[in-house]
């Protein structure tokens, strides 16, 4: 059952520096690194965010972030947030690999234990991550803007 997380902060993607109200992120812990990254997605209005946990399916990674952008150039845009945010926020932590970026259909950017996909709705659809990995623990991003469901 997919469970909603909901983003308390406003997005900002303008934001140059972190916020020194803000709390610092544990970004040892990938789950907050899932979530940080799931909030650079929504700084972009990337659609459908979903976080899927498949450490214990899988040993490529603990966590999945998987967006869609509605065009090559949003697909590129929201890589580049999630590559900006957790530069920032970590101090200066780049992805240890970096895939379609040229094309923009389907970006995937390598964190170890967090691997973020940004994909088009066709590529979305076509590869179908969510069911592959289908039986991880499925959590959707709900962003700053949206109230979860009663």
């Amino acid at each position: 059952m997919a469970e909603a997380v909901n983003s308390t902060e406003a997005a900002s993607p303008t934001k140059p520096s972190p916020d020194p109200s803000r709390p610092r992120l544990n970004l040892d812990d990938s789950k907050q690194l899932a979530l940080l990254a799931a909030e650079a997605c929504d700084d972009r209005k990337a659609g459908d965010i979903v976080l899927l946990r498949v450490e214990e399916i899988s040993s490529i990674a603990d966590w999945f972030v998987i967006a869609t952008g509605f065009s090559d150039v949003q697909v590129r845009a929201i890589a580049r947030s999630v590559e900006d945010k957790i530069e920032e926020e970590s101090g200066g932590r780049l992805p240890l690999r970096k895939e379609g970026q040229k094309e923009g259909r389907w970006v995937l950017l390598d964190y170890g234990e967090v691997i973020v996909h940004a994909l088009t709705p066709d590529e979305r659809s076509y590869y179908d991550l969510e069911s592959f990995w289908g039986h991880g623990e499925k959590e959707v991003y709900l962003g700053s803007e949206q109230e979860p469901p009663a």
